[in-house]
């Protein structure tokens, strides 16, 4: 009887003391995960995606989920194909949803329209080679608008089929360009431009077309298109777009505003030359256009602001929510308000906007945790919440009240050793108060002593949210052995323009002495950390940190650098984009400013002395990996204890399942290796 019962434990996931495991890869990728929700006109309904992951993609799926908006039913799926729903919406006044997939061996999404009344498959809308993708649907429902990528002057889908063959015809291969950029992400760019098409879903047989036809902007090689909105009336499309582009090697690229006709003919520009415009939302009652936007200058980051206009006549431009100094993430326009989700100080909250008065009130969220991906019909609102411990799931907030939806991973998270985490503040040197957030490890014993691990995010001008992540999940890296510390420094959002703007001829070493400040607080605030026992390390920008504490610090025991720079003028050249390192540094590589001189690790080579473990995305263009190898060749050359890992088809972001639970391993083997 006992042995059943240990074994019954241990198939639980429990060991035979009852304690409960800590998170892994295996759990953590396992994970569902949960796409934002899309209410019904009526606010009754919501659906969501929802992934069934696998360490085999081609095993994993992605389907619609359908729910009672009140809780009152349990969600049940909609869809049951291969391809996965994206840029799902409702019909306006049908039951009916709308979706872009790859279904029926496409190489590309196409438009399907669902029928919740009567049922069975989904119809196909589309059948265009270029595919389809943000979709947006008139306040009548009749028509529907959306985006494609086709070469400048294929405005039929025929001439976009014969010019793709064309190309493939071409025996030489060989990438010319005339200007920058030349890639981007992890892709080299091409001639090809986004382009918004309308088509009218009322139609027997609805035909597609191409309203830039006679658009003089898609002429320009520095065009790219923004965001966009179709008119209350269905008469005409408002879109931000930028003719600068080409540009970005030598300056901030800034993107108007401009109206056409919903059946095409010349754009008109409808805004200032001088706000960057982003963003675009007409009110319910089209008397006004929303947007969001700033005005580029020197700065190295710049805060959005809110500006409602008078429509049509575009006058009366006026701030709404002065004084707001956070970031919106998204927003959604339902009656008189404006609901959005803003950042705020490691967490992500709802808030409501006056569209008539400006005025901004708390909505939900802000002790812990984030909320984003509202969606807001007739009263009801509903959200994705997160935190550190669990991924996005679905819920509404109804009369007040906060209702889970998905709860898809509820069950296995409960039956995990998840801490939770703790925020101190730390007044540095400079007299900034600093915020950080220390995670104890999974079975935590506080008569012992854990070493501690200094974790620094990437951006800069993102924050250690409270949100889930599975790149760099805090929970797997520490597990049942380390202590995190994680520290929002200067250049961090959330904290007010200000704060992030301060990072700016500043890059490695205020931030790197907040870090260190910050590290040193939790070991006096918290006993249980070993202060001989330290590793700090970071991916992006994070990377970057850890190879200045490689050149200026050496009471770490290990470092770890994923996609970090280690010479910021061969980053400079070589990154996709680079006039925004001009400004972090005051000027180009070849002008020695201060910073250039005085805050590149490479410079600092002779002090280096740490073992560090490298790893980098071979298509990463964003650091191109000629920085690892740089630091590789440094570390190698002094006879440093060091280890290269290179992912061939990975980018920024180590991504495929397999890499990424083997990522995982290599990181906590080093800090095993000098930790323990």
């Amino acid at each position: 009887m006992k042995k059943i019962l240990l074994i019954i434990l241990f198939a639980c996931g429990f060991n035979s003391f009852g304690q409960k495991p800590a998170m892994t890869h295996e759990r953590m990728w396992m994970l569902k995960k949960i796409g934002a929700p899309a209410l019904s006109p009526s606010g009754k309904w919501v659906i969501y995606s929802r992934t069934e992951t696998s360490y085999n993609t081609e095993e994993q799926t992605t389907d619609l989920w359908l729910a009672a908006a009140d809780g009152s039913t349990e969600p049940r799926k909609i869809t049951n194909t291969k391809g996965g729903e994206e840029g799902y919406f409702w019909h306006p006044t049908a039951n009916q949803i709308f979706f872009s997939a790859k279904r029926e061996g496409d190489e590309v999404a196409q438009l399907y329209r669902l029928n919740l009344d009567f049922g069975g498959e989904a119809q196909r809308l589309t059948n265009l080679s270029t595919g389809v993708s943000g979709a947006k649907i008139s306040s009548d429902g009749r028509l529907i608008a959306f985006t494609s990528r086709v070469y400048p002057t294929a405005f039929t889908d025929s001439l976009s089929k014969k010019m793709a063959e064309d190309k493939k015809k071409i025996k030489t291969k060989a990438r010319v360009y005339t200007s920058f950029p030349i890639r981007y992400w992890d892709a080299w760019l091409d001639e090809k431009q986004t382009h918004i098409f309308v088509m009218d879903v009322t139609a027997p047989k609805p035909t597609l077309k191409n309203i830039f036809a006679q658009v003089s902007l898609v002429e320009s090689k520095g065009f790219q298109l923004g965001a966009f909105d179709i008119s209350p009336d269905g008469s005409q499309i408002v879109f931000s777009a930028t003719t600068e582009y080409n540009r970005t090697a030598y300056q901030s690229a800034t993107s108007h505003l401009y109206a056409i006709s919903i059946t095409g003919g010349e754009a008109k520009l409808i805004s200032d030359e001088i706000t960057d415009y982003a963003q675009v939302q007409f009110s319910e009652d089209g008397k006004y256009l929303m947007s969001t936007g700033h005005v580029n200058g020197n700065k190295i980051y710049y805060l959005n602001h809110l500006y409602r206009f008078a429509w049509p006549s575009m006058s009366g431009r006026t701030e709404l929510a002065v004084g707001l100094d956070r970031p919106i993430n998204d927003m959604q326009i339902s009656g008189e308000s404006i609901y959005a989700s803003i950042e705020d100080q490691g967490v992500d909250r709802a808030i409501q906007i006056s569209i008539e008065s400006g005025e901004v009130k708390p909505l939900f969220g802000g002790e812990s945790g984030s909320v984003t991906a509202l969606s807001v019909s007739n009263g009801v609102v509903a959200y994705t919440y997160q935190h550190i411990a669990a991924p996005a799931e679905v819920f509404t907030y109804v009369g007040g009240k906060r209702i889970g939806i998905s709860k898809a991973n509820d069950a296995v998270l409960a039956s995990l050793d998840l801490p939770k985490p703790e925020v101190f503040w730390t007044k540095s040197s400079r007299g900034k108060m600093i915020r950080s957030t220390i995670l104890r490890p999974a079975g935590f014993d506080a008569s012992k002593k854990y070493p501690l691990f200094v974790l620094m995010h990437g951006g800069p001008a993102i924050s250690f949210k409270d949100v889930f992540g599975s790149r760099w999940n805090p929970y797997v890296l520490g597990s049942s052995d380390y202590v995190l510390v994680m520290t929002d420094y200067t250049g961090s959002v959330g904290y007010g323009e200000k704060f992030a703007q301060d990072i700016q001829f500043d890059p490695f070493k205020g931030p790197g002495n907040e870090i260190l400040e910050a590290a040193a607080d939790a070991i006096k605030r918290y006993p249980f950390i070993d202060a001989s026992r330290q590793a700090a390390g970071g991916a992006s920008y994070g990377g970057h940190l850890a190879n200045w504490m490689q050149a200026t610090t050496s009471h770490f025991k290990c470092l770890i650098a994923h996609a970090g720079l280690v010479n910021s003028e061969v980053q400079w050249g070589t990154s996709d984009v680079i006039w925004g390192r001009e400004l972090m540094n005051g000027s180009a590589p070849w002008v020695p400013s201060k910073t250039w001189k005085e805050q590149n690790p490479m410079r600092f080579a002779a002090n280096f002395k740490t073992p560090m473990l490298l790893t980098v995305g071979e298509n990463d263009f964003r650091v191109p990996i000629n920085n690892t190898l740089e630091n590789w060749s440094i570390h190698q050359r002094l006879q440093i204890p060091s280890k290269l890992i290179v992912f061939p088809g990975e980018n920024h972001w180590i991504l495929s399942p397999d890499n990424s639970k083997f990522h995982y391993q290599e990181v906590r083997n080093w800090l095993g290796g000098y930790l323990k």
